[in-house]
C-alpha cells in the first residue's frame, strides 16, 4: 500500500465565493474559502446542509464555476478554464461518486463500468475495477437485481475505473444503512491506501470523520476548522 502524505499540495483555493443571484436577493452558497487539500489524503467535509460543501466540490471538480476567487489542481489553475478544458480535466483526473448511484439501469454493472473506461485515457478494465469493490461476481446482473450497498459500489467502480488522481464523494452512504455504508467506507478507504487516490468524502454522519486524515468543518459558506486525525478508525468501528 502506498503511503498517504501531506507534502504535496493538490488542491489549493484562495477567496472562493459561489453566488446565486435570484433577482431580488444573492445568496452566498460560498463566501471566500481558503483551502488547501493534500495528495493521497482521505479528507471529510461535515457542516450543516446548506453550508457550502456541495458547492465547493462541484467547483473542485469542474462541474461548477466559481463566482470570485482562485482554484488550482496541483499547478494548474482551474478558475478560468474553458468549458471544453474543465471537461478534459474531469475526464482525465476525476472520479465522482454521488448519494444516487446514476447508474443506467439496462446495462449491466460491466456496461456501467464501461461507459467510462471507453473514453478514459488509461483505463483499468471494468472486470478488474469491479473486483476491486468486491463485485466480481455480480459483473452481468442489472441495477435492479442488486442491493443498494451493490449499486453504489459500482457507481465506485466507475469511478476509479480510469484511474483517477481525485474521487470526490458527495454523501456516499446518505442513502444506505449502517451494514451496507460501512461495506462502501471500506472499499473508499481501501481505494485511498491502494492507489494514494485522493479522496474528499461529503458526509452528515459525524462519526465518519474519525476515518479521515483530515476534516474540514463548514457553516455559512465559510470554513469553520480544520482538524487533522492523528488517530484514525477502521469503518467497522464507526458508530451509525
Amino acid at each position: 500500500m502506498q503511503e498517504t502524505t501531506t507534502s504535496e499540495m493538490i488542491f489549493r483555493t484562495e477567496g472562493i465565493t459561489k453566488v446565486y443571484d435570484t433577482g431580488e436577493v444573492k445568496v452566498y452558497a460560498l463566501a471566500g474559502v481558503d483551502l488547501q487539500l493534500f495528495k493521497g489524503e482521505l479528507t471529510v467535509l461535515l457542516g450543516p446542509s446548506g453550508s457550502g460543501k456541495s458547492t465547493l466540490l462541484n467547483i473542485l471538480g469542474g462541474l461548477d464555476h466559481a463566482t470570485d476567487g482562485r482554484v488550482w489542481f496541483a499547478d494548474t489553475e482551474l478558475t478560468d478554464m474553458t468549458d471544453r478544458g474543465l471537461t478534459r480535466y474531469r475526464r482525465d483526473h476525476v472520479g465522482f461518486v454521488f448519494q444516487f448511484y446514476n447508474l443506467v439501469p439496462s446495462l449491466t454493472a460491466r456496461e456501467n463500468v464501461q461507459l467510462v473506461t471507453d473514453v478514459a485515457p488509461n483505463p483499468m478494465p471494468a472486470e478488474e475495477a469491479l473486483g476491486l469493490v468486491g463485485l466480481g461476481d455480480r459483473m452481468d446482473h442489472f441495477p435492479s437485481q442488486m442491493s443498494g450497498g451493490e449499486q453504489q459500489r459500482v457507481a465506485i467502480a466507475r469511478a476509479i475505473a480510469k484511474r483517477p488522481q481525485i474521487l470526490l464523494c458527495d454523501e456516499p452512504t446518505g442513502a444506505l444503512d449502517s451494514t451496507t455504508g460501512v461495506q462502501v467506507l471500506e472499499v473508499l478507504r481501501d481505494i485511498n491506501e491502494r492507489f494514494g487516490t485522493t479522496t474528499v468524502v461529503i458526509t452528515h454522519n459525524a462519526e465518519i470523520q474519525r476515518m479521515a486524515h483530515r476534516v474540514i468543518f463548514f457553516q455559512d459558506g465559510k470554513i469553520s476548522e480544520t482538524v487533522v486525525n492523528d488517530h484514525r478508525i477502521a469503518p467497522s468501528e464507526i458508530v451509525w
